[in-house]
This record gives structure tokens, sequence and C-alpha cells, in this order.
């Protein structure tokens, strides 16, 4: 895919790191139909590309991540049409296997925190705060919010968030447990970067297999049906050239040339 014409995101590639960025600041990086189909070019390329290991979404400007849809767009008549693959082309979608990084740099507002939850990891500047706030607005977080909030953190706590539509701080979120790390305003995507470099220096070929047999998992009714479930992913790796080179690369006292393969 060409990242160079875009006109809702930029992408770009920066060594193995695709690094998305949300691109309407002027509406605080709302969204809308032609964005999400955007982006889902975007997702659809970053999944394909063998070269590409770890993606970062981040949003432009220093004042939000994404204020979720675009409500002005919407009241203007502009016609929504359904995305497969959600909000952002990512919150429905649920076969990537690669990892994908927020750094959230600002507001993270209904489908904005949706993007959000649907990324494995949540770095987060420290004036930046989440909300599922749709029903306020007479909606629901039905881009995935609900569903992944009350599988990431206590029924109750869940609860607190989304029968209000309150204002989570960074903070907060780390303290809850769906934020991986607060920083320092101006440095989500610095912070973003230093995760993605530790995820780097793993095998793909692993990561891969443990993201996807991790979500998997989570649909068996218990942990050690879970644990005896035969995930082909598994089998995948153990046949892979990964497989090999990181135990030689351990006796030979060097670092593992990952192949990917």
């Amino acid at each position: 895919m060409d990242f160079e014409n875009l006109q809702y995101c930029r992408a770009a590639r920066n060594g193995r790191i695709l690094e998305v960025t949300l691109n309407r600041p002027e509406v605080m990086n709302a969204l809308y139909s032609p964005a999400h189909f955007e982006l889902s070019r975007v997702w659809d390329a970053y999944a394909a590309d063998p070269e590409l290991w770890v993606a970062i979404v981040t949003g432009a400007g220093d004042r939000a991540f994404s204020a979720g849809n675009d409500l002005k767009a919407t009241a203007a008549g502009v016609k929504r049409e359904y995305v497969p693959d959600g909000f952002g082309g990512l919150v429905s979608r649920f076969d990537l296997q690669k990892p994908v990084i927020a750094a959230v740099n600002g507001i993270a507002m209904g489908g904005g925190f949706e993007l959000a939850l649907a990324c494995d990891l949540i770095i987060a500047s420290e004036h930046a705060f989440f909300a599922l706030s749709e029903p306020r607005v007479g909606l629901a977080a039905i881009g995935g919010g609900m569903h992944r909030l009350v599988r990431s953190l206590p029924m109750q706590t869940a609860m607190g968030i989304l029968l209000t539509g309150r204002r989570v701080t960074a903070q907060e979120g780390l303290q809850l447990g769906f934020v991986n790390e607060v920083v320092p305003m101006g440095q989500a995507m610095e912070g973003a970067r230093r995760w993605a470099a530790q995820i780097l220096e793993c095998s793909p070929v692993s990561i891969r297999t443990t993201k996807t047999a991790a979500l998997q998992g989570l649909s068996a009714t218990d942990l050690e049906s879970a644990f005896r479930t035969q995930y082909p992913v598994v089998m995948e790796m153990m046949q892979s050239e990964d497989f090999i080179e990181g135990p030689l690369a351990f006796t030979e006292k060097r670092k593992p040339v990952w192949r990917n393969r």
C-alpha cells in the first residue's frame, strides 16, 4: 500500500514499526466512515507486510488521541456506512496477530477510547483522559468498549465507568490497569516506541503466537480448558526457524537474528 496519499491519517515506516497518526486535529481526530475505510486499508497493509512487526497509533496534535465519532458530520447528514473492521478500522478486527500500541496523547472519548482498548498496550500522556460517554448523548459504546472494559476490569469498576460516562484520568487508568504507562505531556510516542523496541527484541513469530493464543484462550470456560486447547499458531511457531534460532543464539551468547518464519 502507498502510505503517501492518505487523507484522514498519516502512516510511516520507522524500521519494523508502522506509525499511524489519526490526522483530523481540527475536530480532535474524530472519525467517520471514510476515515474508517482508509484506516482499514492501512491495517490490512500492516497485517500483510512481513517487514512490519509492531504498530503504534496516535492522534495528531497534543489535544486528542480521538474524540470518537464525528457527531458534527452525523448531524450534518453525512451518510454512515457499515465498516466491517469497525471504528478506526481496528475495533472489530479480531484476526490481527501482530501487536498494536496506542500512544494516547490527549482525549480518548467514545470510539477513541474503544480504539485504544482494541490495542494491546496503552501508553498515555499525563494529561490524557478516557471516557465512554455515549450514554450522555443517547448512544451506547457498541464499538466493543462495553465488552472490552468488563473483561479488563472488575465488573463494578467497569460499570462505574460505563453507566456514568465519566472521565477517567490517565493516572487512574494506570491504577485500574488498562493503561500500561503514564508519560509526561508530549512524550506518548516516545513512550510507545520504547515499548515497541522491547517487543522487537523478541521473535515476531513468538509474539504473534503469544497474542493469538492468549486471546483465543479467553473463550475457554476455565483455565484448564484454555491450557489444554491445541492452538494452530503454537504448532506453526514450533516448526519455525525462529524456534531454532532463539535457543541457538542463547547457547552461543549472541543476539538472535530473527527470520520471522
